[in-house]
């Protein structure tokens, strides 16, 4: 068998301070004889002398595209716009396989360099479910930021922190300022990780699932002065939220929390605004009378860069040991194989 060569690439999204593998991981993969290259990253939570420490190879940041072909390159987020070819296997969220804006761009760049997108948002076992996700930490930092923002008490542009000092910030007196929250795909792990955050902030926190989405219950949901998205709809279901229901008298809704930030999307369940939000700007109003902020920030865990990353690192981890053509990976290639075929996308020297 050849020897798996990965190469953990910077982010260049400057707000980006998670990685997906962590320092004591990189040992394990070192250890059972990946070859492991880390590049230079000023921004990463982990310095990347703790990468050399555990036997990686270290390499300037953006070096990636020139590691030799059979090397596969792991990220988290979004690739720089060059080179317009990618020949690499390149293993990362893309956001690519749901209509996304920019996502047939993506694509044709795989398909043109005969490269291939391992997306990690698709690395599931036999039944569909996810083996690696930051989900939980979204949602708390999304309910987290609601609840401070609700409070008038958030402040820009966010800085990362530490889960320990959030929560106490979370369970400072709320005072008269108490109020009540939903969580919707409150069963999974974004919805677990926000119910989390509001229990923490002592907030009465209601949760539906698709139970109680199925006949939604739009008087219910207006009435809550708080709500967080945690729902990644990957069918075409009727929105949690219309423009006219931001008009309704019986709207008590103040504050708006998209986790899923599918923005762009004919799957998004919230279509009424058109970008997200940042850690320069992490509040949008969108209503003035009564008001309506909205929070819809795509890399919520990178606030908690450390606890999200060991996390996602040891999830992750089992699966890059098992790393081949067959299983999770396997199932990987064949979706982003199957997208480009859906879209029309003729695809060069991909590897199977």
């Amino acid at each position: 068998m050849t020897e798996l060569h990965l190469w953990l690439r910077h982010e260049p999204r400057t707000t980006e301070r998670r990685t997906p593998v962590v320092p004591a991981d990189a040992r394990r993969l070192v250890d059972s004889g990946v070859a492991l290259t880390v590049e230079e990253s000023p921004q990463r939570i982990f310095p990347t002398e703790e990468y050399e420490a555990a036997g990686c190879r270290r390499a300037p940041a953006g070096s990636w595209m020139a590691a030799p072909r059979d090397t596969v390159i792991l990220g988290l987020k979004e690739l720089p716009d060059e080179p317009d070819e990618l020949v690499h296997r390149h293993i990362f969220f893309g956001h690519a396989y749901k209509q996304q804006p920019g996502a047939t761009g993506l694509l044709r760049r795989f398909a043109a360099g005969g490269g291939a997108l391992l997306d990690l948002e698709y690395l599931v076992d036999e039944a569909g479910r996810r083996l690696a996700a930051f989900g939980y930490w979204a949602g708390y930092l999304g309910a987290a930021l609601a609840v401070l923002r609700h409070r008038d008490r958030l402040t820009a542009p966010l800085t990362p922190t530490t889960k320990d000092d959030l929560d106490a910030v979370l369970r400072q007196a709320p005072g008269d300022t108490e109020f009540t929250a939903l969580v919707i795909g409150a069963l999974g792990r974004s919805g677990r990780g926000a119910s989390t955050a509001f229990r923490t902030a002592g907030v009465e926190v209601t949760r539906w699932d698709l139970a109680e989405t199925r006949d939604l219950d739009r008087r219910a949901l207006l009435g809550h002065d708080v709500m967080v998205n945690a729902v990644l709809a990957t069918t075409l279901v009727p929105p949690f939220l219309r423009e006219e229901d931001l008009h309704s008298p019986a709207r008590r809704l103040r504050t708006l929390c998209d986790v899923t930030c599918d923005v762009g999307s004919p799957f998004n369940v919230l279509p009424v605004y058109d970008r997200t939000t940042d850690w320069a700007e992490p509040v949008r109003r969108l209503r003035e009378e009564p008001p309506l902020d909205l929070i819809a920030i795509d890399n919520l865990p990178s606030l908690l860069p450390r606890e999200s990353s060991t996390d996602f690192s040891a999830a992750l981890l089992p699966q890059l040991l098992a790393f081949g053509p067959g299983g999770a990976w396997g199932r990987c290639l064949d979706r982003f194989h199957q997208t480009c075929r859906e879209l029309g996308i003729e695809e060069g020297e991909s590897r199977s």
